[in-house]
């Protein structure tokens, strides 16, 4: 899809909800959603229970976000090539980036909140629980909730995890489903959502994000186990921090200077130098605030490392998955790692969608 510069974003699939509802003319702006558009999968409602030894009652109600992330973490490891009990021998990890919690309104409008199982099913510390008991995995199951960074922050905490012997394999990544118009109401009541219904990253019409759905879950192992172990190796991770930008603009304002302390402390750590990259997965979420503010942390990263003199010949791609499938929210990082590890397999520079005209 990637490669076949494919947008994947459409209207809102009635299983979802009827967003005619809440778009259009004479809709109350309390119940108004800028544009009917995502980045939606197919058959969200759809699992096997009996696969993972669930009842089919409490399966129902489980947040669809626990069952999503438990089939992504299933296929993770048939493609690794391992049964979840040869990963019981040692300590595997889990770290999942999960922030929305939709099927409460589902199950609220339902008048199904009071039932049995309704404890654990909207627990979002479940989401990674749940794996590590179907699987009886014994390292760290930690769910991470830092806003769109999360699977990003999950990563991190894998890796740091890995370093300090609490695992010796860890399943990272994230997940997000888009259940409830609710959501939808209140980013665009802020002026976050493209009335377009795409996301124009680094474009001049860039005007907001789409919202998107999807998971991903790669398994993480020490290079030198994974090379003993005969792992069929994806990509290597040389480095990883995280910080925080302070107070900057606004809340949600990202801070240039604090973003190229946090990738200059990578490059530091993993030994690397920017001017050797050929491609960079950006954040890029289509906002005419956030692009130029990022690409502002990026040039300061490049400043730090070469002045204002750039090596001969360094040139960087620059990119982002979100022009294909909407903004993932709290499974939005994992989502760019995955496209840049597909990009490094296939030695290509996909392109990014909707930019027609670089925001000056």
């Amino acid at each position: 899809n990637i490669a076949g510069g494919k947008d994947l974003v459409g209207e809102i699939p009635r299983e979802r909800f009827r967003w005619e509802d809440f778009h259009g003319e004479g809709i109350p702006e309390d119940r108004r959603i800028t544009s009917p558009c995502g980045g939606f999968i197919q058959d969200a409602d759809r699992f096997d229970p009996l696969l993972f030894n669930l009842s089919p009652l409490e399966a129902e109600l489980m947040d669809p976000q626990q069952r999503l992330f438990l089939e992504t973490v299933w296929r993770t490891l048939e493609d690794a090539g391992y049964r979840p009990e040869a990963l019981a021998q040692g300590k595997t990890g889990v770290f999942v980036g999960v922030s929305n919690v939709d099927y409460r309104d589902v199950l609220a409008s339902a008048g199904r909140l009071a039932e049995i199982y309704i404890t654990t099913g909207l627990s979002t510390s479940l989401v990674a629980n749940r794996i590590s008991y179907l699987f009886d995995w014994s390292g760290p199951s930690e769910p991470v909730e830092t806003g769109c960074s999360s699977s990003l922050v999950a990563l991190h905490r894998a890796v740091a995890a890995l370093h300090a012997g609490d695992c010796d394999a860890a399943v990272v990544g994230g997940v997000n489903l888009l259940l409830s118009p609710t959501p939808f109401i209140a980013c665009s009541r802020a002026g976050m959502l493209s009335p377009d219904g795409r996301c124009m990253t680094f474009d001049k019409r860039a005007n907001g994000y789409v919202r998107g759905e999807g998971a991903g879950a790669p398994l993480l192992k020490p290079l030198s186990r994974a090379l003993a172990d005969g792992d069929r190796i994806h990509a290597v991770i040389r480095g990883t921090a995280v910080n925080h930008g302070g107070h900057a603009q606004g809340l949600t304002v990202p801070n240039p200077s604090a973003q190229a302390e946090v990738l200059a402390s990578v490059y530091e750590k993993a030994g690397g130098d920017p001017a050797t990259l050929r491609f960079i997965g950006a954040h890029g979420t289509g906002t005419s605030l956030g692009d130029p503010i990022e690409v502002n942390g990026l040039r300061k990263l490049f400043h730090h490392f070469h002045g204002d003199k750039s090596p001969e010949g360094a040139r960087c791609g620059l990119g982002t998955v979100k022009t294909n499938i909407g903004h993932l929210e709290s499974a939005a990082g994992i989502a760019g790692v995955i496209k840049v590890i597909l990009s490094l397999k296939h030695r290509t520079l996909p392109k990014s969608l909707h930019c027609q005209e670089v925001n000056p």
